[in-house]
């Protein structure tokens, strides 16, 4: 539809769509994301960065509204309990807010095992949105290292991740975080001056 028939009201000719979309759209949850996610550091220059409070809620709360929605969809088809406990979680996030993501890199999504679609039954689906796999022409289905059945459209597994790095079926940590090395002590008892070095 042009941009003058949506300003005007006017409706369109075009075809509806015959089913609804697998997911809602997570644009905006993406653009918020990318003010507080300071582990890119092509985007962020200063490492020590620290995001809002204000921005790390809204990052929550936008992710829970999405599955909120759908949740509704999931509960028509009378499944949905895995979303009930991600949208709890990322309530308490947003009440809450870290003062930083505990997500995964996006190195990690690129390296999650892609489940080919020859190995999908018709009776796999999505925990989260509860849609068949095999309902989308071109499935891009992943599998968290935690557990073998442990599988999840990649659209809808990613936000999850990028604010928590736990399966959201188990709650496993599936990124272990590195420990800093421990500081060596300096064996000189002189002190140091830069001027003469």
């Amino acid at each position: 539809m042009s941009d003058y028939k949506v300003e005007h009201n006017i409706p369109s000719n075009e075809p509806k769509p015959s089913h609804p979309p697998r997911r809602p759209d997570l644009s905006t949850f993406f653009s918020t994301l990318e003010l507080v996610d300071t582990s890119d550091e092509q985007v962020h220059h200063n490492v020590h960065a620290l995001p809002q409070p204000d921005q790390m809620a809204a990052v929550y709360r936008l992710l829970a509204n999405a599955f909120e929605m759908m949740r509704g969809r999931a509960s028509e088809g009378g499944e949905g309990n895995v979303l009930n406990g991600m949208v709890e979680i990322l309530m308490e996030s947003a009440n809450d807010p870290p003062r930083e993501l505990q997500g995964v890199p996006d190195s990690f999504l690129d390296e999650l095992e892609r489940v080919p679609k020859k190995s999908l039954k018709k009776t796999d689906v999505c925990p989260i949105c509860c849609n068949p796999f095999l309902e989308d022409e071109y499935p891009l289905v992943v599998q968290l290292p935690c557990h073998k059945d442990h599988r999840f459209d990649l659209d809808c597994i990613r936000p999850w991740l990028k604010l928590n790095s736990t399966c959201p079926l188990d709650r496993k940590i599936l990124l272990k975080r590195k420990e800093p090395p421990p500081q060596e002590k300096d064996d000189d008892d002189g002190e140091w001056d830069e001027m003469y070095a």
